[in-house]
């Protein structure tokens, strides 16, 4: 066996141990959406890697602001270098656009043209600056008790939850992103959005 075939397979060897949930062109994540041009024209579809639960090494897919891709781009560092859990990370297309199928998949997304829940206004979803992630165990919950998505708890001490000791909230918090789970009518614990 040549040098050539030994590294080709153990390229495809390789190749096959990183989970691909999402590889999907510009044009098909972006396939159905109501926003504007100038909104799509700000923004970029990147490639992620992470850890799953099962430890896996994934990669994953997020259309984002062009303005916070860096801070994006350097955040999924972190969670990789930590092996912060994530469930998923599939442009929100696969959903139909809809929050609330995406969040009960616990899938990890950001652009989303949509206006903030029960409101008229536009949330910062709609400009690609905002991001949920692992929002099972990150759910928003309620003044009046409510819990969104359904069948969600928030346990501090489980996996893949965010508090205000973690090192990714540290992170995005010193590059200017607001977290939901500092907000007091609400807290959206999988939330994080830079104004």
């Amino acid at each position: 066996m040549n040098l050539t075939l030994i590294f080709a397979i153990i390229m495809i060897l390789g190749a096959s141990n990183i989970a691909n949930p999402s590889d999907m062109t510009f044009e098909e994540a972006m396939s159905g959406t109501k926003a504007p041009k100038e909104m799509i024209d700000s923004l970029v579809l990147i490639e992620v890697e992470y850890y799953n639960f099962n430890n896996k090494l994934s990669r994953g897919q997020l259309f984002i602001n062009k303005v916070v891709e860096q801070d994006i781009r350097e955040a999924f560092e972190l969670i990789k270098k930590e092996h912060f859990p994530i469930d998923k990370v599939i442009p929100i297309v696969k959903y139909g656009w809809d929050d609330n199928k995406s969040m009960s998949d616990n899938n990890t997304s950001a652009f989303n043209y949509r206006n903030i829940a029960n409101t008229n206004r536009l949330s910062n979803h709609s400009w690609g600056r905002a991001i949920d992630i692992n929002p099972f165990q990150n759910p928003a919950v309620y003044s009046d008790g409510k819990i969104s998505p359904i069948g969600s708890v928030y346990n501090p001490k489980a996996a893949g939850t965010f508090t205000a000791e973690s090192e990714l909230v540290k992170f995005f918090k010193k590059r200017g992103w607001r977290w939901g789970g500092d907000w007091t009518t609400l807290k959206d614990y999988q939330h994080f959005d830079k104004p």
